[in-house]
């Protein structure tokens, strides 16, 4: 371990902040080489998103064209008061990327997650010759394929939000669904999930365990299917998907991305799997001109602990004193993603971790000067434009990981706390 890892590890087990750039990073041509996905895979998952679009569109009405997407809006008013509060002048424009808004599961959960649960019930269907390819799969909400799910099972380990995006896709087709939850998650989200017909096995450990328990259990049946947010291709794929809308989006807003105009994103990191794919769509887009960022609590800083002790996905923030107690639900993990660290080491810049208490203030300063309402562990990525120095030409995207389905007594102690 050279000197500046080893300072960064003494930090983060004294719970420091900090901003940790990756010196392993690589140019994108270079790691290409090495990446197990490739472009065309997004591509894939993107057009199979479109084949269920008539689908979601008929359960979901409020998606209105059966795309599951979220505003790019400009945070004019909270630049201001973020650069009042931290007394620093943030260079280029600030954008918000409103995944707390995200219809369906209100968090960026409904990206990976309802796409993996959407490629399994195709293949079922596409197997018992039920669906083809070129069928209006708006069918699939029909009393048969219903029939069909029912006699399977998905289950899935998590702290909150994924197990709202994959237990209410599955429940709403049909299928039986335990969602393996870590002794971190709300017990609003564990309600709400019940409310859906789905079945909530606690835990009195963290995300781990419950993964490694949904894990077990889902290897004893052979008509369940495990989505395993440690290890899924198809959950980072899902997540891929919202680089090329991004572009979109961007050209819309005649927002250039080249050397001159460089992007910096700011994506917090429980396991890694969402801010992962969503680096991994970036940087088959812009290459270079990208500068991706994930954020981790000080309590739960797994990924920056994985890459600078070299070990990736083999430790644990406990091994290193470290307790993965954090009120940023979605991120309070222990171990990250082994998929997403290989990539990690050499596609993101770097890493900063947060403090709870700026959690809290950066959600009441968002409230108060856009009106928008998000998660603590979405919170996270405001600080971002703050700590990383760019010149007039930039553009930052904090994105905003969840927060619509907070109830508002939830979220009215979360705004006094950050007063």
């Amino acid at each position: 371990m050279n000197d500046y890892n080893k300072k960064t590890l003494t930090d983060l087990v004294n719970l420091k902040p900090l901003l940790w750039e990756n010196p392993n990073k690589i140019n994108m041509r270079e790691a290409l080489e090495f990446l197990p996905l490739k472009y065309k895979d997004i591509i894939d998952a993107s057009n199979r998103l479109e084949r269920f679009a008539p689908l979601i569109r008929k359960l979901f009405p409020e998606t209105k064209d059966g795309i599951i997407e979220s505003p790019l809006v400009t945070g004019y008013n909270f630049t201001k008061i973020l650069e009042s509060t931290y007394n620093k002048s943030i260079k280029g424009r600030v954008l918000l990327k409103c995944d707390n808004n995200l219809k369906v599961a209100g968090s960026i959960k409904a990206r990976g997650g309802i796409y993996e649960v959407l490629k399994h019930a195709e293949k079922i269907a596409l197997d018992n010759k039920l669906l083809y390819l070129n069928d209006d799969y708006s069918n699939l909400a029909s009393p048969k394929f219903k029939n069909l799910f029912s006699k399977h099972k998905i289950a899935v380990g998590s702290t909150g939000n994924l197990g709202l995006s994959i237990g209410i896709m599955s429940a709403v087709l049909g299928f039986k669904v335990d969602v393996h939850m870590s002794n971190d998650a709300k017990e609003w989200k564990k309600n709400l999930l019940r409310e859906k017909g789905v079945n909530v096995i606690e835990y009195d450990d963290d995300y781990s365990k419950a993964v490694e328990e949904g894990r077990k259990q889902c290897k004893k049946d052979s008509m369940a299917f495990f989505i395993d947010d440690e290890n899924s291709k198809d959950l980072f794929l899902g997540y891929s998907v919202a680089a090329l809308r991004l572009k979109t989006q961007l050209e819309k807003q005649k927002v250039v991305v080249d050397k001159d105009h460089p992007l910096y994103v700011y994506l917090p990191c429980g396991v890694g799997g969402a801010p992962g794919g969503i680096t991994f769509g970036l940087k088959h887009i812009y290459g270079d001109n990208v500068h991706c960022y994930f954020v981790e609590p000080t309590h739960a800083p797994c990924m920056v602990l994985g890459l600078i002790t070299e070990k990736l996905s083999d430790v644990s923030v406990k091994e290193y004193g470290i307790d993965n107690i954090t009120e940023a639900d979605g991120l309070a993990v222990s171990s990250p993603s082994n998929l997403v660290a290989k990539i990690a080491d050499k596609l993101i810049d770097g890493i900063y971790t947060i403090e709870d208490r700026e959690l809290f203030n950066l959600l009441k300063l968002l409230k108060d000067s856009e009106d928008i309402k998000v998660e603590p562990s979405a919170a996270s990525s405001l600080l971002g434009p703050v700590l990383i120095d760019s010149h007039n030409n930039s553009t930052h995207i904090s994105w905003l990981t969840g927060g619509a389905l907070l109830p508002k007594e939830e979220y009215k102690k979360m705004y006094q706390r950050g007063r």
